[in-house]
């Protein structure tokens, strides 16, 4: 099932999935932003999918992306087409919570397909950057290691929550003043502006996250900080890496005592 689908009931889910599987990053966008949230949620079960992304750009390993000083030219043009692919990546990743995980509330399908809306304008920003330096989404390597998270914890909201938007994409909201000041010390004015929009929002996605794991825990019993502990031990995550953003954090929604613990994990972190 790619960009057609056979003739049927449409619900959002459907319509989700129907973007999920598209091929054509342009019409994946289009694709989103056409979905209605006023549309019945739908079927009751996991909607078996396959994500789609286009022949390019090429997915390889992290260390063989390429990079430059981005008071180059070409390394403004590598961090770009890098970030439109963590874009391309997000909307992915909204659009399989849709499809993946069944029988939540409806506010569960309103918050993620506000963030696939969100993840498609960014993609579409960055993109129209990157035809600011006369280059396009695919002209570059990339690396899937954002999916790679997605496909180990499909067999688990709490996982999923815990250690793609609360751990992968919290980590956005750390590096991208750095890189929006880098843009901007290069002259990029136009693109620091557009880092200035996706942290914005990021902030309002990276606190769904949290909410939706906090739903998770309450509904299970589960301590926030164990829980997610726990996730970074059975899924083999990345541990979390400072410097951290506590201000961008907290406007996020970690509570205290997860700001704490963070603090705690930099202090160690930097004493080594």
């Amino acid at each position: 099932m790619g960009c057609e689908q056979e003739v049927m009931e449409v619900t959002l889910r459907r319509a989700a999935l129907q973007a999920l599987e598209c091929k054509n990053s342009v019409e994946k966008v289009r694709l989103v932003h056409a979905i209605q949230g006023e549309l019945p949620i739908g079927e009751r079960d996991v909607l078996q999918s396959m994500v789609g992304r286009p022949d390019l750009p090429e997915l390889v390993h992290p260390a063989r992306v390429p990079t430059r000083k981005v008071s180059q030219p070409e390394g403004r043009g590598m961090l770009l087409h890098s970030l439109a692919h963590i874009e391309f990546n997000a909307i992915n990743l909204a659009l399989d919570l849709l499809v993946r995980f069944p029988e939540m509330p409806a506010q569960f399908y309103a918050d993620w397909l506000k963030v696939a809306k969100e993840e498609a304008y960014h993609h579409t920003l960055l993109c129209d950057r990157l035809a600011a330096h006369s280059l396009s989404y695919g002209d570059y390597l990339a690396h899937d290691g954002l999916w790679q998270m997605a496909e180990k914890t499909k067999g688990s909201l709490l996982a999923r929550l815990a250690l793609v938007p609360r751990l992968l994409e919290a980590r956005g909201l750390d590096v991208s003043p750095a890189i929006r000041e880098k843009l901007a010390a290069a002259g990029d004015i136009e693109s620091a502006e557009v880092l200035d929009i996706i942290l914005r929002d990021e902030i309002g996605h990276v606190a769904i996250g949290n909410r939706w794991f906090n739903e998770v825990c309450n509904n299970e019993l589960r301590d926030p900080i164990e829980a997610f502990e726990h996730c970074l031990r059975e899924y083999t995550a990345p541990h979390p890496r400072s410097p951290f953003n506590f201000k961008a954090r907290a406007q996020a929604g970690f509570s205290k005592e997860e700001l704490a613990w963070l603090m705690q994990v930099e202090l160690e972190q930097s004493a080594q």
